[in-house]
């Protein structure tokens, strides 16, 4: 018969897709979990993963397995973080994963408070502009725009809806005059987004008098972080379209100019999103404080 350890490490290992990972989640060394995953294939006389030198994935029989085990361990975690509310205070760690943007203006500066209200909180906070499975990935909770937030979560507002601007220095706009239509922005040097999850570079939206409009950008410049983007926007290298309230400071400071306000596009703000299984009372906690601020 199985130990419920082994299964436990078992479910990690298929959860995680890495022995790495997976031994670095349950803090044992990487030798140790693969001499258990093997013990537990030899007694149940089973092969459960299919190991190559860059991935793991489950077997038929791993895979069955998995689906049997996996769930019931999830529950008896969150059940045991649950048990940690009556001791009087949430307790544990809550993993977030959160945009650079998200992470920066949101996620940090509401939830150092709870550092000091709860010290048996513990926070694991991950900046990944990346779309990635929170449940596949062992994060608790995710930050992303609402449009982005899978259908099976449980999403809450934590920002009102982003609007976006373009975007330049003062210098810039002596050089080029700034456009008056989205059409006009061929003529201009803009600075490129290029994300992981978008598959692309990131196509600059606008909408007037309920008019949609998809702009065709060019540039010498593209990054795969918004912050390189606004830095190379204070430098004088071209136009970014970023979202308002990151430019916000540096419009009032004249740093930055911004033009087709007319044409300004909004999106579904910032949500925290968490799986829909009974989310333990740390987690809570760090929901109610990222929707409260």
């Amino acid at each position: 018969m199985a130990r419920f350890d082994d299964l436990a490490a078992f479910a990690a290992v298929v959860r995680a897709g890495s022995f790495t990972r997976a031994a670095a989640q349950l803090g044992i060394t990487q030798s140790a979990l693969s001499q258990t995953i093997r013990a537990l294939e030899q007694r149940l006389d089973l092969k459960l993963l299919n190991r190559t030198t860059r991935s793991v994935s489950p077997t038929e029989a791993g895979e069955r397995l998995f689906q049997a085990v996996g769930p019931r361990f999830e529950d008896i975690e969150a059940e045991l973080a649950v048990l940690g509310e009556l001791r009087g205070k949430p307790a544990g760690t809550v993993r977030i994963s959160a945009s650079e943007q998200a992470m920066r203006l949101l996620v940090w500066p509401r939830l150092q408070r709870c550092l000091v209200d709860y010290p048996d909180i513990r926070l694991e906070l991950s900046s990944n502009n990346s779309f990635i499975d929170i449940v596949a990935e062992r994060f608790d909770i995710g930050i992303r725009i609402g449009s982005d937030v899978a259908k099976d979560m449980i999403a809450v507002p934590i920002a009102p809806d982003m609007q976006m601007a373009v975007v330049a220095s003062p210098a810039y706009f002596t050089r080029r005059p700034p456009p008056q239509q989205p059409q006009a922005l061929t003529q201009h040097d803009c600075i490129g987004l290029r994300l992981a999850s978008h598959g692309g570079l990131m196509k600059w939206e606008f909408m007037r008098r309920r008019k949609s409009v998809n702009a065709h950008i060019e540039g010498r410049l593209v990054f795969n972080s918004s912050e390189l983007v606004l830095a190379a926007a204070l430098a004088g290298h071209g136009l970014a379209w970023l979202p308002l309230e990151s430019v916000r400071p540096h419009l009032a400071a004249g740093r930055l100019v911004s033009a087709l306000d007319d044409w300004a596009a909004s999106f579904a703000g910032y949500h925290a999103y968490y799986p829909s299984r009974r989310a333990s009372p740390a987690v809570k906690l760090v929901v109610e404080a990222l929707r409260t601020g």
